[in-house]
């Protein structure tokens, strides 16, 4: 059988909406499953909303799920029965840390701190190195001696791996009509690593957390629908590709497209979740069943176990999935120039890549701005970072919507995947690669053109 091309078949399992039916799409958006999936809220908890629920099954299962997301977990041995278990390696002990008020991560935080939402992903980049066991199930080589991701905490007897420290470099320069702008690049270096020095071939890659917007409808879309915006090979010649990062996803033991993650490296929100409270919080669950200790790490392999067979068992790790999943999507905001803005965005040719919208196996349309595949954004974005079939210069396109409200949901604005953008203007500009015409475009529009541009993505 070929796996590559096997679609996952748990799609939509806890979305609550009302099943598929054979009415026209415009009844369909009119419905009340529908109308449950999006709110008006455009407060700090604009991302933190509920869907409306028909059940008290559901209601449980949402609130339980949100109690495994924003409680602290302590470590093992405690006094607690249900988050024992933290660690014995991790940079984070809730969910929330790395995604305030569910929204996206910050880089570094108002007092320039490096905050807990920003991630050092460790890979081994040579590639005489290969280990297909590895590259076939994780999609990279681990770094050999702290593994995927660098730890910043540990627990009492388990010393943590080491620091992150990052420095800007701002450059300055011009809009076609004279106005400034500026741009800031970072440099991640690592320090007090505990466990002796890196690899000489190791590669470090400063991540955020993702907003958790709308996870259950991208997990909704079929995957033909995505896939049909699939241009590897540029067959169109407008520039624009587009490809699929097909993964190993460990809840099923098949290969699956990748929807989720800055690299499109997680198939499902389950597995999203699990990759998570495994690298984040360092707890096992039935996805990763070990604790993410590195044959180098004999304290941290020999650290007290939580009671469970799992620190994350599985309907632990199912109502966390469930919570993400029902979470409602912010309706669009359309403002006085909106539709001049929309029509600039067509017209430079950004839909090409954030498509505008899909329709959810419930039969509801949303407007997510992206086609979740991979696109080369150029060298000066590359992480250095690869993954499945992700290159390093190849990110997901993220999607837009909600946009307008990060910075009252997180505190500040921090867009691309380090956060390194300061404003959707600079997100743009950074734009390189095949979407670098677009950018270029963009530098060519007029003062109020480019605002217009500006409203109608905080809009969406």
């Amino acid at each position: 059988m070929d796996i590559k091309h096997t679609l996952s078949a748990t799609l939509a399992i806890f979305l609550i909406a009302g099943c598929s039916s054979d009415k026209p799409k415009e009844i369909q958006k009119e419905n009340k499953s529908s109308v449950a999936q999006f709110t008006k809220n455009t407060t700090n908890k604009a991302f933190s909303q509920s869907f409306d629920f028909k059940t008290n099954e559901e209601i449980d299962m949402h609130i339980l799920g949100k109690s495994f997301f924003r409680i602290p977990w302590v470590e093992a041995p405690s006094a607690t029965t249900a988050r024992d278990g933290l660690g014995p390696l991790f940079s984070a002990n809730t969910c929330i840390h790395c995604h305030p008020n569910n929204g996206a991560g910050l880089a570094i935080d108002k007092s320039g701190d490096i905050t807990r939402s920003l991630v050092m992903r460790l890979s081994i980049s040579n590639t005489k190195n290969i280990n297909n066991n590895l590259i076939a199930t994780k999609g990279f080589i681990p770094e050999p001696t702290y593994g995927g991701q660098l730890s910043l905490n540990g627990t009492s007897d388990v010393k943590f791996e080491g620091n992150i420290n990052v420095s800007y470099k701002t450059t300055d320069a011009k809009y076609a009509d004279g106005e400034k702008y500026s741009l800031q690049t970072p440099t991640y270096t690592l320090s007090k690593l505990q466990y002796g020095p890196l690899h000489k071939d190791a590669n470090i890659a400063g991540h955020i957390a993702l907003a958790l917007i709308g996870l259950g409808a991208i997990e909704s879309i079929d995957a033909n629908d995505i896939l049909a915006n699939e241009d590897i090979n540029d067959k169109d010649k407008d520039g624009i590709s587009g490809k699929a990062n097909w993964v190993y996803n460990p809840e099923t033991n098949i290969t699956e497209l990748g929807r989720f993650t800055w690299k499109a490296a997680a198939a499902s929100v389950v597995h999203q979740s699990a990759n998570a409270a495994h690298n984040d919080m360092g707890l096992s669950n039935p996805l990763y069943p070990k604790h993410n200790c590195s044959d180098a790490q004999i304290d941290c392999q020999k650290a007290l176990e939580g009671r469970h067979d799992f620190d994350l068992p599985k309907e632990r790790l199912d109502a966390i999935a469930y919570y993400l999943k029902t979470l409602k999507i912010p309706s669009q905001r359309k403002s006085k120039n909106f539709k001049k803005g929309e029509k600039i965005f067509n017209s430079l040719g950004c839909v090409k890549c954030h498509v505008e919208s899909f329709e959810t196996a419930e039969g509801v349309k949303i407007k997510p701005y992206s086609d979740f595949l991979l696109h080369d954004m150029g060298d000066a974005l590359s992480d250095g970072h690869t993954i499945f079939k992700a290159k390093a210069n190849e990110f997901r396109t993220p999607p837009l919507w909600g946009l307008g409200l990060y910075k009252k949901v997180s505190g500040e604005v921090a867009l691309l995947h380090d956060g390194r953008a300061r404003s959707v203007e600079e997100a743009i500009l950074w734009h390189g690669g095949e979407a670098k015409k677009h950018s270029d475009a963009f530098k060519e529009l007029s003062h109020k053109d480019r605002e217009y541009l500006v409203e109608f993505l905080n809009a969406i």
